[in-house]
């Protein structure tokens, strides 16, 4: 999953969320560094990538992209997800209720911006001036993702194959989105509350 799906799934506890969203910059023993919520955000996140990796509905999305992308077809259905999460109704009711939580999110990463990562420090400011986590709604917002996706990648150079393979295969993402999601949200939330309880 991307940015909003890893807010999403922190279930409104703020250093979880925090972890979870600079999880991806934190390496080694350095998690270490942080205090223990924050380093259960960190476990969170990491335990969503290995299950969103293993579903078999990600592993259908992932063959959409392969033939162009390889092993970054992941990558690009985990900003798939993150648009149909955005336009869930089940989960953000409206617009309204989404930007909402975007707000939430970007102010309570913005009270704990001492403890970001490098990379994340340089990323978060383009984060919440362009709203990626609201943005995922619109088609716009995918291409500005799929282009960061580009931009840092080693081995892959543009982006408007996987533009049109999105537009192509739009109703086939949504049914993976559909069968996958309520499984993560089940396994996330069960974590988090292990998590609380240890």
């Amino acid at each position: 999953m991307n940015y909003l799906a890893h807010a999403y799934l922190s279930f409104s506890h703020p250093e979880i969320l925090v972890g979870n969203m600079i999880s991806d910059f934190v390496k080694g023993k350095t998690k270490f560094n942080y205090p223990q919520q924050i380093q259960n955000g960190i476990a969170l996140h990491r335990a969503i990538d290995e299950f969103t990796d293993a579903h078999p509905a990600t592993k259908k999305g992932k063959e959409f992209f392969r033939p162009a992308y390889r092993l970054y077809s992941g990558a690009f259905v985990d900003i798939v997800y993150d648009h149909f999460l955005a336009l869930d109704t089940n989960e953000f009711r409206n617009t309204h209720s989404l930007q909402k939580f975007t707000i939430q999110t970007y102010n309570i990463l913005e009270e704990n911006i001492l403890l970001f990562p490098e990379g994340f420090r340089k990323i978060f400011p383009h984060m919440k001036q362009q709203n990626w986590l609201f943005n995922y709604q619109y088609s716009s917002g995918i291409e500005n993702s799929f282009g960061g996706l580009v931009y840092r990648a080693a081995y892959i150079n543009e982006y408007a194959t996987a533009v049109a393979v999105f537009n192509q295969h739009y109703a086939e993402f949504k049914d993976c989105y559909d069968i996958f999601f309520p499984s993560l949200k089940k396994f996330a939330s069960k974590y988090v509350s292990n998590l609380l309880l240890a």
